[in-house]
């Protein structure tokens, strides 16, 4: 799914996004050009929120499925509770958060 044009714009000029999310975090060298990977799926489409889109070299974002819960935890940690509870329905993520901080 296409990321609306003026988050797009937001994103493009948020310095977040213009390196990997996971470099120097212990997942091996970054590579290729920066991608975003949308992180979480509600009531089955990608979720279309800032927070939860995150940007990935094209390694690492190759690799998404071995590292889905060090993208969901960049991405959880980037929401506020508000937008969590929002989406809090079949899984809780607040307490999804608090479990990959703490394990």
């Amino acid at each position: 799914m296409p990321i609306p044009a003026q988050m797009r714009e937001e994103m493009s000029n948020d310095p977040y996004y213009k390196k990997c999310c996971l470099n120097g975090k212990g997942h091996g060298d970054c590579e290729g050009r920066i991608e975003w990977h949308h992180v979480i799926i509600f009531k089955g489409r990608q979720l279309q929120e800032k927070f939860a889109i995150v940007p990935a070299c094209q390694g690492h974002h190759r690799l998404a499925e071995p590292l889905r819960e060090h993208f969901e935890r960049e991405a959880l940690n980037r929401a506020t509770d508000e937008e969590l509870e929002a989406i809090s329905k079949a899984i809780d993520y607040k307490a999804k958060r608090d479990r990959l901080n703490n394990g």
